[in-house]
């Protein structure tokens, strides 16, 4: 069996890369589908667009879970905040879309 040139492995690798590239994507998008849920029910009740307790035990477990899977949870709680901090800003503009004014959390 011959063996596989450097380029040829890099090309498998990246392909890899990719199809997990692809993947994350689409489950970034489901779960946009459902905080866009919770924006609508958070605004209907006039419920804050932001839960820092919710957001704080999030952070904990994905941190934990980094460390599982030997990613540096550093950067798990960066990439976390960063999506936490994007679906906040769509539950104010849902809440703003629809007049309603949240309750103090």
């Amino acid at each position: 069996m011959a063996e596989t040139s450097p380029a040829e492995q890099l090309a498998a690798l990246r392909l890899s890369i990719d199809n997990i590239d692809a993947a994350v994507v689409h489950m970034l998008a489901e779960r946009f589908k459902f905080t866009q849920q919770v924006g609508r029910l958070k605004a209907e009740f006039g419920m804050p667009a932001s839960d820092p307790q919710r957001e704080k035990v999030q952070i904990a477990h994905l941190r934990s879970l980094a460390e599982e899977s030997q990613l540096d949870p550093a950067f798990a709680e960066k990439f976390l905040n960063f999506i936490v901090a994007e679906v906040i800003h769509h539950h104010e503009q849902i809440a703003s879309s629809t007049g309603t004014v949240p309750t103090q959390h």
